[in-house]
């Protein structure tokens, strides 16, 4: 069995877990992106909050207080994911061979408790609404902080798309999630502050509010499944594995493989398989084709962690 050894990137000895972090497409550290998006992330969250909750004080919005909710919600999770990808980036060593990177997820499924247990909160006080309605206060506040809002949300969430693009962060996708979810119960809180006041109907901020704690319910399933997916070693998608077999088995001394096992943790990848090689060649060359195989794989998959057995076949 063959482990991969070394890999030579720009002349610098790049192992899996080096203290050479991997990098993106564009050359930046992976590491130093995923860091930089969450604290990006944290101070957004932070002036989120102080904006939104003089806007709630201004108006007694439901929708307002909905949108609040979810920005306490975004910097505690964002506090979280920044503690997480701290362990998650950490080398291998002796005690984690395969790394750190399910940090990542358990960050992720952490959240879901935030998320699912505020959309219940906002449910239960829009049901308290309904019964003892009130119309909302000053509008004109609440629509220009919440414009504001919604533009700088907006800015955050395409920043943690592409760093979501560059890295694979499992974290910051689920941040990502939270903070999208932010900007359409933004829009929907601006929709809500001004049919309510314009048509006085309060039952329209309610409505909104409502639809903002189902969106949150939603968003946690989404974010619960993707974490338990990498906790539980779920394979790669069906197009990365077929890949990796085209590209094993376009050796010319590879007779076939089987036995193909993927997982991914953090931004790494962990590739298993066997090699069917001619049985009464040396070992050494034997050892010299599980390396090609090995080489072809990592210009495909620079982060990947491969291991082959061979095995002889007629």
């Amino acid at each position: 069995m063959v482990t991969n050894p070394p890999l030579s990137i720009n002349n610098k000895t790049h192992p899996l877990g080096d203290s050479m972090p991997p990098k993106s497409s564009k050359g930046t550290p992976k590491a130093w992106l995923v860091r930089r998006a969450s604290k990006v992330s944290i101070a957004v969250a932070a002036v989120m909050v102080v904006a939104k909750f003089f806007a709630w004080i201004q108006t007694d919005s439901l929708s307002l207080q909905a949108s609040l909710v979810d920005s306490l919600i975004d910097i505690g999770s964002s506090i979280i994911n920044f503690l997480i990808i701290r362990e998650a980036l950490k080398p291998a060593d002796e005690d984690h061979r395969f790394g750190h990177g399910k940090a990542e997820a358990l960050g992720g499924l952490a959240q879901t408790a935030f998320i699912a247990g505020s959309a219940g909160w906002l449910l239960f006080d829009a049901a308290h609404r309904l019964v003892y309605p009130h119309p909302l206060a000053d509008v004109f506040i609440g629509n220009i902080i919440m414009i504001g809002a919604t533009f700088i949300t907006g800015a955050l969430v395409l920043f943690q798309r592409w760093v979501v693009r560059e890295t694979g962060s499992v974290a910051i996708k689920a941040d990502s999630l939270h903070y999208e979810t932010d900007f359409w119960s933004n829009i929907g809180v601006l929709i809500s502050l001004n049919l309510a006041s314009s048509l006085n109907l309060v039952w329209i901020d309610v409505f909104i509010g409502v639809g903002i704690a189902v969106y949150l319910f939603t968003t946690s399933l989404k974010v619960a499944t993707n974490s338990l997916d990498i906790l539980m070693d779920k394979e790669l998608s069906d197009e990365i594995r077929e890949n990796i077999t085209q590209i094993a088995s376009s050796h010319p001394d590879v007779e076939g493989i089987h036995e193909l096992r993927t997982r991914s943790a953090g931004y790494n990848i962990f590739i298993q398989l066997h090699l069917e090689l001619e049985k009464n060649m040396t070992l050494e060359r034997a050892h010299d084709i599980t390396q090609e195989v090995m080489d072809l794989i990592h210009a495909v998959y620079h982060h990947a962690e491969v291991i082959i057995h061979q095995d002889p076949v007629e």
